[in-house]
């Protein structure tokens, strides 16, 4: 859904529209899948500049597209979803990455969601969970 937004400039509600009427996926995962695009839709320029500034020498626009919005999701969910450990989130994402990324982009992911972690911890905000490396493998 989130490359269905980036690729085609179609609202959050739309893409996810378009996503549940062309695929078969998890029921139990649609309430919170549509929660996040939405949110990643809504708060896309304030996720951004999260994003750039923990990832210095990178700008967002050469970042791959799967490496952009699986960083999009894991900082909407350290900074909105309080309800997710830290660990949890860097870690899903870490897996997502070596799935559909890269061969760089696990370590690059890590990196950067570690980096907006901490930012957000030193700013008051976000999640609660373990500090330091999410624990999974780079």
């Amino acid at each position: 859904m989130l490359f269905q937004i980036e690729a085609s400039g179609v609202d959050a509600d739309h893409a996810i529209a378009l996503f549940w009427r062309n695929f078969e996926a998890d029921p139990e995962g649609r309430a919170y899948a549509d929660e996040a695009v939405r949110g990643i839709g809504e708060r896309m320029a304030d996720l951004d500049t999260k994003i750039r500034a923990a990832s210095s020498h990178w700008r967002i626009e050469r970042m791959t597209r799967v490496d952009r919005n699986l960083l999009r999701l894991g900082t909407w969910e350290l900074a909105y979803r309080a309800d997710i450990p830290r660990a949890v989130v860097i870690d899903e994402a870490v897996e997502l990455a070596k799935e559909y990324g890269t061969d760089e982009s696990s370590a690059f992911v890590n990196g950067v969601l570690n980096e907006v972690a901490e930012r957000i911890a030193k700013s008051g905000g976000g999640t609660t969970g373990t500090s330091g490396d999410s624990g999974g493998p780079a």
